[in-house]
């Protein structure tokens, strides 16, 4: 099961790590004289307030807080046990952390750091993700063997999540990605070695698939046609035709020994792969499906996060328990910062596109 075990392990046991959330919109991070209509009077900036960055603390129950400008850990928020992912909601107003053994989601406010409250009768919320069209909320449970699908309801504070099906899968289901239709999620199954189409309009498996040995992230390229499936048991990064039905095998890419989470470059076309046993970062062209790029990745590499400047990746590093400032174009660590133990996602509203 993909949860707190030591490197020695890690060829036999996945430990999730992708940290996938929504992208900001075009702008949000323009001054107010970039935005300023042509012609008009310059206008004098205002002052940025720096955004947090947070680090879920897998083995300590807790959320690290990170000033991006001091590169200093200000506050460490308790949350539920075996926190494992987290996702941003739709009206981009509170950040969720999945708490697994505690069967809840804690909601944090992205921006000031401040807990809003806890929603508890979520079973096993492994890994979480919405759709595109904000209807779904869909989780993981990884310990249980299912996918359970909800309808987002934010105006509903009693209920903001109804559970509408339960859809049984195999093994230890892993992580997900959701089509840009919101219509099907892709799953990985990590100790039954499948991966699974589940149709969101009747909430039933389209097709199961056979993949390498413990799969873990998934990435949807944005045209929906490829998907990209990290193998922690293996050294390949596995990439399937989901135009089909099923999906057909097309190519395996060779990055590094635990190849596990993936985080897009921002470009379309370019993803970052951590590779947790060799302790690397691959850089793929998800067009030409080749390795292009490494990076290190110190500490066994898990969920990553970009930066809005695009040149700086923020990595996770499991078992150091540090988080990790890489330089891209550098391609060198220029920073590490001490967290929790097993520090496992990263996020910060700072951050480049998703994809």
């Amino acid at each position: 099961m993909d949860r707190l075990l030591p490197p020695s392990r890690a060829r036999r046991t996945a430990l999730s790590g992708a940290v996938l959330s929504m992208a900001l919109p075009p702008g949000a991070l323009l001054s107010a004289s970039a935005r300023a209509q042509p012609g008009a009077a310059p206008v004098k900036d205002a002052p940025v307030q720096a955004r947090p960055i947070f680090v879920l603390n897998s083995q300590d129950a807790s959320v690290s807080v990170v000033d991006p400008m001091t590169y200093v850990e200000v506050k460490r928020i308790a949350v539920g046990k075996e926190p494992h992912h987290l996702y941003l909601t739709p009206d981009r107003k509170s950040l969720l952390v999945a708490n697994a053994l505690s069967n809840s989601l804690t909601f944090i406010d992205p921006a000031t750091a401040q807990v809003q409250r806890t929603l508890t009768g979520i079973a096993d919320p492994y890994q979480l993700r919405f759709s595109p069209d904000m209807k779904w909320f869909v989780t993981l449970a990884n310990r249980l063997n299912h996918i359970d699908l909800y309808r987002w309801q934010p105006d509903d504070a009693a209920e903001p999540m109804k559970l509408v099906k339960r859809v049984p899968t195999g093994k230890t289901p892993s992580h997900q990605w959701i089509d840009s239709k919101s219509s099907v999620v892709y799953a990985s199954m990590q100790d039954s070695n499948e991966l699974v189409a589940v149709d969101l309009a009747s909430q039933t498996v389209r097709w199961r698939v056979a993949t390498g040995k413990l799969p873990a992230d998934v990435y949807l390229t944005a045209d929906d046609q490829r998907l990209f499936v990290g193998l922690t048991g293996d050294r390949f990064v596995e990439v399937y035709d989901v135009t089909v039905n099923p999906a057909r095998l097309i190519k395996r890419i060779a990055t590094g020994e635990g190849a596990h989470a993936f985080r897009a470059m921002g470009d379309k076309r370019h993803i970052f792969a951590g590779n947790r046993v060799a302790n690397t970062i691959s850089l793929i062209d998800t067009q030409t499906m080749t390795v292009v790029g490494e990076l290190p990745g110190p500490g066994g590499p898990d969920d990553m996060e970009l930066l809005s400047d695009g040149k700086t990746l923020l990595v996770a590093s499991r078992w150091a328990r540090k988080l990790t400032w890489v330089d891209v174009p550098g391609r060198k660590v220029i920073r590490q910062v001490d967290v929790g133990r097993s520090p496992h996602g990263v996020y910060t509203l700072d951050h480049a596109p998703r994809q």
